[in-house]
């Protein structure tokens, strides 16, 4: 068994300080020792996006990055999406996928999500193209995307509009 190193990680505004091993991915720590099982894991090898998450505001692939790479950074999950909108309300993207039926499975949902949050962000009124450009690192196999495009025209359209 290999040595233990410390990781002090801050994951949907909560600080998590434990020991892991030096080869641990970032996705099974989030999964396995914090059981925020809304991360989910495809490929294990960075290509199919349902591991995506927030790293310092930033959508990354949880299944490339090693958890002693996420020490000292922060963390937002699917788990904690909710809880940049106010009050007991879901966050516009989530709002917007529910709506339009852009989920079947679910499995790749969360994924799509986190991707989108720094997308909208830095581009708050995304053509047809834009938007598919900016999901072609996700897959799913389930919706043929249509209804995803549709999803994100209107949680852009509500971010506009002030729904934060």
């Amino acid at each position: 068994m290999a040595d233990l190193v410390a990781v002090s990680i801050t994951v949907n505004g909560k600080l998590y300080e434990k020991a892991v091993e030096p080869r641990l991915l970032l996705s099974d720590f989030l999964r396995h020792e914090l059981r925020l099982t809304g991360t989910h894991v495809g490929c294990e090898h960075g290509v199919c996006g349902a591991c995506t998450i927030l790293l310092d505001g930033k959508a990354v692939r949880s299944c490339l990055i090693f958890t002693i790479q996420a020490t000292g950074q922060e963390i937002l999950t699917i788990e904690g999406l909710a809880d940049l909108v106010e009050g007991p309300a879901w966050h516009p993207l989530q709002e917007a996928f529910r709506e339009t039926h852009g989920l079947q499975c679910g499995f790749c949902t969360p994924g799509f999500l986190m991707t989108l949050i720094p997308f909208l962000e830095e581009n708050p009124d995304p053509t047809e193209e834009e938007i598919r450009e900016a999901l072609s690192g996700n897959l799913c196999r389930c919706t043929g995307y249509q209804n995803i495009v549709k999803a994100v025209r209107m949680a852009a359209t509500a971010l506009k509009e002030g729904a934060k």
